[in-house]
């Protein structure tokens, strides 16, 4: 007899039976190939996604301590620390890890809204959550690569010590940065039809918030009305914190810092999860 069902008639089996789910739990390979997916876009451009913003980060570095002619040490909780000393921490993250983060992160959803290419990230059988894991984690990545090649080459760097003395700060605070970034790159993917909107962003948002987070400056000689300024923006928090990593002193209380900029992240993460799931200007 033969073993195939009558013309018209689908076998079921407990696997396959209507209502019962295929994927029981994580989607563990729909998530893993949406990461190196994620990973492999950014690589295949990698001149201008991983090597350009190193070397945008060795000529701010030039500029401020060669070209400036700043030698003059500045005091960082108290202890004078030589400028190049001061200012590569905060270039390795602030324009190294973080900037990359945001750019990776707000282009994948917005470039498949604008080619319409969006029910490739929505009609897979992905959740919320591993979609939004594996942006953020394709993210986070270029983070991590971009900062690893900026730092290895101020390691090289005459004049500039950027020897590790706090390794779990470096990596705490390299994590919460890149996933602060990262999670406003989603949102501004979300919210923005182009890229125009992007581009606005960057230059009126993320761009001064960097700039005015004590990178170039130690925020304890500002007036007090700026130095209050500083300690609202979470940039500043972010860059004491994985610079005391590297000098072993800070310009705010390290803990406090962590604490502030992991309930932002954590806000920020569930506001992309709200939104992704209601698929709020993703499912026109």
């Amino acid at each position: 007899m033969s073993s195939q069902p009558p013309i018209g008639e689908i076998r079921t089996t407990a696997m396959n039976a209507p209502g019962v789910p295929v994927i029981r739990s994580v989607n563990w390979g729909g998530l893993r190939t949406l990461y190196i997916k994620e990973v492999r876009r950014f690589f295949k451009v990698q001149l201008q996604t991983v090597w350009a913003p190193a070397i945008t980060t060795l000529l701010f570095l030039v500029v401020f301590t060669i070209a400036t002619g700043a030698k003059r040490p500045v005091l960082v909780g108290g202890v004078e620390i030589p400028f190049a000393d001061f200012i590569a921490p905060g270039l390795i993250i602030s324009q190294g890890m973080m900037g990359p983060a945001f750019a990776n992160a707000s282009f994948s959803l917005m470039v498949g809204k604008i080619q319409g290419t969006i029910v490739d990230y929505l009609q897979p059988p992905l959740s919320t959550m591993e979609l939004l894991t594996a942006l953020v984690g394709g993210a986070m990545t270029r983070a991590f690569i971009v900062g690893f090649v900026v730092w290895l080459a101020m390691a090289i760097y005459p004049d500039v010590h950027v020897t590790p003395k706090h390794p779990l700060a470096i990596l705490w605070f390299g994590f919460l940065g890149a996933a602060f970034l990262s999670f406003l790159g989603v949102l501004t993917s979300i919210w923005a039809d182009k890229f125009d909107h992007a581009a606005a962003v960057t230059n009126f948002v993320i761009t001064p918030l960097a700039l005015l987070s004590g990178t170039f400056y130690s925020v304890d000689k500002l007036a007090p009305a700026f130095r209050a300024f500083s300690h609202a923006n979470p940039f500043f928090y972010i860059i004491s914190g994985f610079r005391y990593g590297f000098l072993g002193t800070a310009d705010s209380p390290v803990m406090l810092g962590s604490v502030i900029i992991l309930a932002i992240d954590i806000v920020l993460g569930l506001l992309c999860y709200l939104l992704l799931r209601s698929g709020w200007r993703l499912k026109n």
